[in-house]
C-alpha cells in the first residue's frame, strides 16, 4: 500500500507505521521507509540491537537504513500468506528500489531452522537510484553504539556488551563510510551472529527465501480460516506465530517495550514476556484455526513454569521461566518520541492474580478432546492440572490485582473468580471424558460453589450489571467474558443488561475502555482493542448481530497499512497506541472473525 511520507519534523514512526518480520526466534520492526527501528538480539526478549524506536540522546543510533536520494514516495506490503516484507522506495526523478526483508524459517534436517538472522535484498527497479546504507546498532539497552570493524565482505559491530556481524556484497567501502552509490544490481545484507559466514551470499539469499516462502505457504494452507475476512485472519495468525518463542514454547504479549498506552501518561510497560493469561488467548485463537502445535509447545512451557514454582504461580514469566523480570528504567533510552520512561522487566511478576490457574487449564483442556493431536491428554496430565485446580478453588474469593494489574489496590475481582470457576468447570469436563466419576463430582461441586458466589456477589442490582468486583459498582470490560466462560448464559437477562450498561459507560466514539475510573496513573484515555472485540462477541451472542459486524468492521478499519494492530486506540483521533504488535489485538481479529463470519459457500 502506498503511503504519504511523514513530514521532516516527524523523526520517528508511530506504532501503526510499521511492519514486522520474524521467525519465532527474533523479530524486527520496519517502518515505511524500510528502516529497521527495533530488533532484540539474539531473541525477542533480548537487548535491542536496533533501538531507535524508543529513542536515545542521539537519534542517529539504533537502526539499519537504506536511504534513497530524493525519496518522494513509499509502498509496503507482505508477500501473500508469508512473513516476507517488500518495501518500494521511489525518488522524485522516478528512480526506485525494492527492498525485501525476512528472517529465515524452514524445515531442515528434521527440525525448524530459525537462526537469529535478518536477510535484506536491495534491487534497482527503475532509473538510476542513488542509495546509502547505514547500520548503527546499539547494545546494552542503548548505552553503547557498536564500533564497526571492516573485513573483506563483512563488518563486525563490536562493543563491551557484545558483537554482531553484517555480511554483504555491498562494497565494504560504502558500508563503512556510509557513502552514497548508484545501485546497478541487486545487493544483499545479512545480519547474523559474529562468526564467519561460510556460504556464497547470493546462493544463501535465494535458498533461504525460497524455503522460507514455502514454509509460510504450507503453514497457512492448513489453517481452518473463516469464509469472510480471510486476509485479516491469516495476517493475524502469522503475526501471532512471530510472537512465540519456539525454543521454549513461551508466547510474548508484544514485541516491544514502553510504547505508551497514551502520550504523557507513564503507562509504559515491557511486554516482551509471557503472560499466562495472554498466552491462553493466543493458544485459543490458533486452536480455532487448527494450528495446535503452538498449544503443545506452550504446554511444555507451562510444565516448566509449574515445576519452577512451589504452590504459587506468577502472572508473567520470561521466555526462560526462571529468568528475573525485575523492573528497571533505562538511562540511555528516552522513550517513543521522547515519551518515557523506558521500562525493562515488569513488576507485574510480583503481583497476585488469581485468574492464572484458569488460564493454564483452559489452554491445556483441548489436549483431552481434540483427536487430531498425535498424543491426547491422559490421566497423568489431568493429575498435574488438578494441582492448579486446587489453587483456583482455594483462591477464588481472595483479593488480587485483577486482569488489569492494578498496582495500588486489590479486590475480589469478578473476572479472577470467573477464571477460577472455569478452572474447576473444565476439570469436571475432563474428568468426565476420562471416566473419573469421583473427580468429576468433586470439581463440579467446586465450580457450582464459585459460580453461585459470582452470580450473587458481583451482580449490582442498582446499576443493572455484573460489577468489576464482588459487592462493587465499577464497570469492567472483562465481565463481557462471563457468558463465554460459562458462568452465565448469554440469554440471561442479567448478561444482556451487563452488555448494554457497559456500552453506555465504557464506549467512547465507538471503542471500549477497559474501565472508566481512576487507577494508579489517572483516568484511562485510550480504548483497549481486545475489549472492543469482546463487545462485538457479546453483541453477537445476545442476538445483535448486525451491530456486532459493524463494530468488528470498524476495528478492522483501524489496522495499519499491513494489517496489524497495537494495544490501544485513541477514541477521538483513531490513532493506535501501545506496544506493537499486540497479541491480544491479533487474537481478537481471529476469534471475532470466526464467530461472525458467514458459513462457507459451496
Amino acid at each position: 500500500m502506498t503511503a504519504a511520507l511523514p513530514t521532516p519534523s516527524e523523526t520517528r514512526p508511530a506504532p501503526p507505521d510499521m511492519a514486522v518480520i520474524g521467525n519465532s526466534t527474533i523479530a524486527a520492526l520496519i517502518d515505511q521507509r524500510a528502516k529497521i527501528v527495533w530488533t532484540c538480539w539474539p531473541r525477542i526478549d533480548g537487548d535491542p540491537l536496533f533501538s531507535s524506536l524508543i529513542g536515545g540522546a542521539d537519534p542517529e543510533r539504533g537502526f539499519l537504513a537504506v536511504e534513497l536520494d530524493g525519496l518522494s514516495a513509499t509502498s509496503q506490503s507482505y508477500e501473500r500468506n508469508t512473513a516476507v516484507l517488500v518495501t518500494v522506495l521511489t525518488s522524485a526523478d522516478g528512480s526506485s528500489v525494492r527492498i525485501t526483508d525476512f528472517a529465515p524459517r524452514f524445515k531442515q534436517y528434521g527440525r525448524i531452522f530459525r537462526p537469529p538472522m535478518i536477510l535484506r535484498r536491495i534491487e534497482p527497479m527503475s532509473g538510476t537510484p542513488r542509495v546509502r546504507v547505514r547500520m548503527r546498532p546499539t547494545m546494552d539497552y542503548g548505552r553503547h553504539l557498536a564500533r564497526p570493524i571492516p573485513g573483506s565482505n563483512h563488518i563486525r559491530y563490536v562493543s563491551d556488551a557484545g558483537a554482531v556481524r553484517l555480511t554483504s556484497d555491498v562494497p565494504v567501502a560504502y558500508l563503512s563510510s556510509e557513502g552514497q552509490f548508484v545501485l546497478t544490481r541487486p545487493m544483499t545484507l545479512i545480519i547474523h551472529a559474529d562468526e564467519t559466514f561460510p556460504n556464497a551470499i547470493e546462493d544463501v539469499w535465494f535458498a533461504f527465501l525460497r524455503s522460507t516462502r514455502q514454509y509460510w505457504f504450507d503453514w497457512v494452507r492448513y489453517l481452518s480460516i473463516p469464509f469472510e475476512w480471510q486476509d485479516a485472519v491469516i495476517r493475524a495468525a502469522v503475526t501471532l506465530k512471530l510472537c512465540s518463542s519456539e525454543e521454549t514454547g513461551a508466547i510474548v504479549a508484544a514485541l516491544t517495550t514502553s510504547i505508551p498506552e497514551a502520550p504523557g501518561t507513564g503507562r509504559n510497560w515491557d511486554y516482551r514476556f509471557c503472560w499466562l493469561r495472554d498466552a491462553y488467548f493466543t493458544v485459543h485463537a490458533l486452536n480455532k484455526l487448527g494450528a495446535t502445535l503452538t498449544m503443545e509447545r506452550f504446554l511444555d512451557y507451562m510444565r516448566s513454569v509449574i515445576a519452577s514454582e512451589k504452590g504459587y504461580l506468577k502472572p508473567v514469566y520470561g521466555i526462560v521461566p526462571e529468568q528475573s523480570l525485575d523492573e528497571w528504567i533505562s538511562d540511555a533510552l528516552t522513550g517513543f518520541n521522547g515519551d518515557g520512561p523506558v521500562r525493562i522487566g515488569n513488576a507485574a511478576a510480583e503481583q497476585v492474580q488469581h485468574d492464572v490457574t484458569g488460564s493454564l487449564i483452559l489452554a491445556a483442556s483441548q489436549m483431552f478432546f481434540d483427536h487430531r493431536l498425535p498424543k491426547l491428554g491422559d490421566e497423568a496430565l489431568f493429575r498435574e492440572l488438578e494441582q492448579l485446580g486446587e489453587m483456583a478453588a482455594a483462591k477464588a474469593f481472595e483479593p488480587d490485582a485483577g486482569i488489569w494489574e492494578y498496582r495500588g489496590r486489590q479486590a475480589i475481582h469478578t473476572h479472577s473468580a470467573a477464571m477460577c470457576f472455569a478452572a474447576c468447570d473444565r476439570l469436571a469436563l475432563i474428568a468426565g471424558k476420562l471416566e473419573l466419576g469421583d473427580r468429576q463430582t468433586y470439581w463440579r461441586a467446586h465450580a457450582e460453589r464459585i459460580r453461585e458466589a459470582i452470580l450473587t456477589r458481583s451482580w449490582n442490582e442498582e446499576q443493572g450489571f455484573f460489577a468489576a468486583s464482588f459487592d462493587g459498582s465499577s464497570a469492567d470490560a472483562s465481565t463481557l467474558l462471563l457468558a463465554e466462560l460459562g458462568v452465565v448464559a448469554a440469554t440471561d437477562p442479567r448478561f444482556v443488561s451487563t452488555v448494554e450498561r457497559l456500552q453506555k459507560r465504557l464506549v467512547r466514539h465507538g471503542f471500549l475502555l477497559r474501565y472508566d475510573e481512576r487507577d494508579d496513573f489517572g483516568t484511562p484515555e485510550t480504548s483497549f482493542n481486545i475489549c472492543t472485540f469482546w463487545l462485538a462477541d457479546a453483541l453477537h451472542a445476545i442476538g445483535r448481530k448486525d451491530e456486532a459486524r459493524a463494530l468488528f468492521e470498524a476495528l478492522l478499519a483501524r489496522r495499519n497499512h499491513v494489517g496489524l494492530l497495537s494495544e490501544d486506540i485513541d477514541p477521538i483521533t483513531g490513532r493506535l497506541w501501545g506496544n506493537f504488535p499486540q497479541t491480544y489485538s491479533m487474537v481478537g481479529i481471529i476469534v471475532t472473525a470466526m464467530r461472525l463470519s458467514r458459513e462457507w459457500v459451496h
